[in-house]
């Protein structure tokens, strides 16, 4: 570890990181201002390939056609600059861990933001194809789907997060079994809840129909195994590195 650092130098790097992060979103934002309204357009094309015949999305408030685009370009903004960001975090904490922490965050935060991405592209690629078609086919007989741009903007974030978020599943995993909170031996034995709970999420988080459900239900399942393999691995090579500290 290096020597401590007064508090207002401290305060002065975080600033400096900060800025920097957001910084890289404002630059994203500007190369991508341009395109807002093909980026929403890509986005909404999901549910506008759903629609019935004549179906098309309104605008309920005046305003909403300008700043639903460029809501969206700035939350895509910060979803491409978060490598950037995760790094600034990285380097102000860097300087107060050990050498064997610091072998390990680089790797972790880069396969989580390739986690947040996977699940991002899962919900859009997979999910939402298989969503939308049935929220439209069980409307009602005479209900006209009009959906507002700036509701499906807000739902469609939410799931991104959703589905980003629940993908760190083996970081999650691994972390637990690097804090001694738990052990992969420990996992394998809960395996049969955690593949009910999965499932049950997947319930929860789709509509209901048993293809939606288990198209979510099994990469968190895969996930919760990979984050449970990562652990082993990670004792495996703990255990020897203490082995060879023992023979020196």
């Amino acid at each position: 570890m290096t020597q401590p650092q007064p508090l207002i130098a401290h305060l002065i790097e975080l600033r400096t990181r900060l800025l920097r992060a957001v910084l890289s979103v404002l630059v994203i934002f500007l190369s991508l201002a341009y395109f807002a309204q093909d980026l929403y357009q890509l986005l909404s094309k999901p549910l506008i390939e759903a629609l019935p015949e004549g179906g098309q999305m309104i605008a309920t408030d005046v305003a909403s056609p300008f700043f639903a685009p460029f809501k969206l370009t700035l939350v895509l903004s910060f979803f491409i600059a978060i490598p950037f960001v995760l790094y600034q975090c990285w380097a102000f904490i860097a300087p107060g861990l050990y050498k064997n922490e610091k072998r390990l965050v680089g790797p972790l935060m880069l396969f989580s933001s390739l986690l947040f991405y996977g699940g991002i592209a899962f919900a859009y690629f997979v999910i939402f194809p298989l969503a939308f078609p049935f929220f439209v086919g069980v409307a009602p007989e005479g209900v006209v789907i009009n959906t507002d741009i700036n509701s499906y903007l807000n739902f469609v974030l939410k799931l991104f997060f959703a589905f980003g978020i629940s993908f760190q599943i083996p970081i999650a995993i691994f972390l637990l079994c690097w804090s001694g909170f738990t052990t992969p031996a420990s996992l394998r034995e809960k395996r049969p809840y955690v593949i009910v709970s999965v499932f049950v999420i997947g319930m929860l988080m789709t509509p209901p129909d048993p293809i939606s459900q288990t198209l979510l239900a099994i990469p968190m399942w895969l996930l919760f195994e990979l984050g449970v393999y990562a652990g082993s691995l990670y004792g495996k090579s703990k255990t020897q590195e203490e082995e060879e500290q023992e023979t020196l």
